[in-house]
């Protein structure tokens, strides 16, 4: 089974390209629904533990936890303690179950991948990209979101020409939905044969 890890940064256009590949028939774990389904379950008397009124009748409240965390390193990575192993554990169940129904290519649907070390964990990366502008545009749609906001929020995720330069496969989504799943099947054509290709022969 090859594992493709699909990241990008805001506003690029991930989760549209994401559902493109679900829209194929491939098996994608999508990370941040399953920090939502956390926030709804397991997760939700852990964090009220450590921070204390964030939760609302038993679900986690994004918004009073993100207030609590965005501007406090320290806070930050102790959420992470707490959230980060029970998606890890989500996301193997996720590729054990894959491999039972026998998919030969499965998406791992991971925001910040680089930024977490993660791309050691997949066979190849896919970076969903746009221009600066476009990026902007769409980011600045968002609910809450101000300059300030998308400001913080960039300098927390590596730079897009970074992640071009270490992609296996880039999708551009400037030029709209057909565009980007031409971009979506060009990957699976690259990937198809009777053995779904290792890590050295897409890189090489």
């Amino acid at each position: 089974m090859f594992v493709l890890g699909l990241t990008g940064s805001i506003g690029m256009g991930k989760s549209t390209t994401a559902a493109m590949f679900r829209a194929e028939g491939v098996p994608v774990h999508d990370s941040d629904t399953s920090v939502h389904q956390l926030y709804r379950g397991p997760a939700a008397p852990v964090i009220e533990a450590a921070f204390p009124g964030t939760t609302r009748e038993g679900v986690v409240d994004r918004s009073a936890l993100a207030a609590r965390v965005f501007e406090d390193p320290a806070a930050l990575r102790r959420l992470e303690s707490i959230v980060h192993p029970l998606v890890t554990a989500a996301r193997q169940a996720f590729l054990v179950e894959a491999a039972k129904t026998g998919a030969r290519v499965v998406v791992l649907d991971v925001p910040l991948l680089f930024e977490t070390g993660l791309e050691g964990t997949v066979d190849a990366v896919i970076v969903v990209t746009a221009p600066e502008t476009v990026q902007k545009a769409r980011a600045a749609t968002r609910p809450g979101m101000t300059p300030e906001r998308l400001a913080a929020i960039l300098a927390k995720q590596m730079p897009d020409a970074e992640k071009r330069a270490r992609a296996h496969f880039i999708i551009d989504t400037s030029s709209g939905f057909a565009a980007a799943e031409r971009q979506v099947r060009g990957v699976l054509r690259a990937l198809a044969g009777p053995a779904n290709k290792s890590r050295s022969q897409i890189e090489h």
